[in-house]
């Protein structure tokens, strides 16, 4: 129960198709420079060059996108590095190349802007 003060129609959640590193994969070469490894930029291309967009990226238990980047990169610590690799990579940069999560932010705008 979340409250009789809970306006269900202010509630909207975000459901990732996938794992968050995924959303990393939006710009790959940001990716291997944030994280300070830009040997691996090249086999981070090849991998999101096989799907069509990076939310696709997850075709099977092993595919999931931190475990291939743990194969390139064995060191890959998810927490930090993820989040720095985000912060590098821009928003505008992971919406543009990850379509459901650009609708979502597209409803919590347009939420937003009907607010007083």
């Amino acid at each position: 129960m979340l409250g009789a003060g809970f306006d269900a129609g202010r509630f909207l959640p975000f459901v990732m198709m996938h794992e968050f590193e995924a959303m990393l994969f939006s710009d790959c070469e940001a990716f291997g420079r944030a994280i300070g490894h830009p040997e691996i930029i090249p086999e981070l291309v090849t991998i999101r060059e096989r799907f069509s967009n990076p939310e696709a990226i997850d075709d099977s238990p092993e595919g999931a996108p931190s475990k291939r980047i743990a194969r390139v990169l064995p060191t890959y610590e998810k927490p930090l590095m993820g989040n720095v690799a985000a912060l590098e990579i821009g928003l505008e940069r992971i919406r543009a190349e990850c379509p459901h999560f650009r609708v979502w932010l597209e409803r919590l705008e347009a939420h937003a802007s009907d607010d007083p």
